[in-house]
């Protein structure tokens, strides 16, 4: 059986998560006092006790889930599976970085400083309240990506992530993200809602962000990734270090191609298995929705974690 791990994205963070982790597994334990001596702070303080609105900050929310996701394959590698169980990783935007840790391309403390900076900066693109992102749903990517080209109206509107067929999100100024929501409603979508997201990302209007990231991954040493990383811009596998620090780039301000990277891993790799590794189940949602025939697996707690094994009899 052929399975991908796959790490979440901004969302699926919750207070709490990885505690139970943490006191099961000494080497999950690690993983967060890494994480915390890398940011001089005790983020795993607030992951653990703290205020959900102040995880969910992005600048906080981004390392957090990172360590989480590294935590359970700490978890994971000391019951004997490793990075190497899987044919491929691929992460939903910032989980790429989670991804990347996991595969041994860059080091744990450079992917939370990484995901701090990546945090503060995507906030600081843009004023508070002048971008937005909606979810349409019921519509695939060419009738979203149509509906956003409508709806701009010289603004900046783009079809961001393109999470299954039926579950696409656009981004851009509030108020073309509006046009777009009621224009969508009208051509049959579902559903069409505003997030409550604190920036439009995946947009070009991350463009400043994606330029301070660029600057700071000049400085961090990539390496090849021990399975081959399926890059969320290219929607396919990538394993040289400099293209990989050029899309981490890119990604910042070009779609989330999430559809394509499950449809590219069962047709070229022969995926007939997901983990989702950290916290929440929105990957393994949407995999249901992109292939029925994937079986899918969410790794977060000791019991999943055992589970897992055994499942693969390690």
């Amino acid at each position: 059986m052929a399975r991908a791990f796959l790490f979440p994205g901004q969302g699926a963070q919750t207070v709490g998560m990885g505690r139970d982790l943490a006191a099961a597994y000494p080497e999950a334990r690690a993983v967060f006092d890494e994480v915390d001596d890398a940011l001089d702070e005790k983020l795993s303080a607030l992951i653990w006790e703290g205020d959900q609105d102040e995880l969910t900050l992005t600048k906080n929310a981004q390392p957090a889930l990172m360590a989480m996701s590294m935590a359970v394959m700490a978890a994971l590698k000391s019951e004997g599976v490793g990075v190497d169980a899987a044919v491929c990783v691929a992460g939903h935007s910032l989980g790429e970085y989670s991804a990347l840790a996991a595969a041994e391309a860059i080091s744990l403390p450079d992917a939370a400083r990484l995901l701090r900076l990546r945090g503060q900066a995507m906030q600081a693109a843009v004023p508070v309240g002048e971008g937005a992102m909606a979810a349409i749903l019921g519509l695939d990517f060419v009738a979203v990506k149509k509906i956003a080209h409508d709806a701009a109206h010289r603004e900046v509107l783009a079809a961001a992530n393109d999470n299954d067929p039926g579950q696409v999100v656009v981004s851009g100024t509030k108020a073309a993200v509006e046009r777009a929501v009621d224009l969508a409603k009208e051509r049959g979508a579902k559903r069409a809602v505003m997030l409550p997201v604190s920036a439009p990302f995946h947009c070009m209007l991350m463009e400043p962000a994606a330029a301070a990231m660029a600057e700071a991954l000049s400085h961090v040493s990539i390496h090849r990734p021990k399975v081959p990383l399926v890059a969320n811009v290219l929607a396919h596998d990538v394993g040289d270090p400099a293209v990989i620090r050029s899309l981490l780039v890119d990604q910042v301000t070009h779609s989330v191609r999430w559809r394509e990277s499950i449809e590219w891993m069962v047709s070229h790799v022969d995926v007939t298995e997901t983990w989702e590794i950290g916290a929440g189940k929105a990957l393994s949602g949407m995999v249901r929705r992109i292939d029925r025939s994937l079986a899918v697996r969410s790794v977060a707690t000791p019991d999943e974690v055992k589970a897992a094994v055994e499942s693969m009899g390690a």
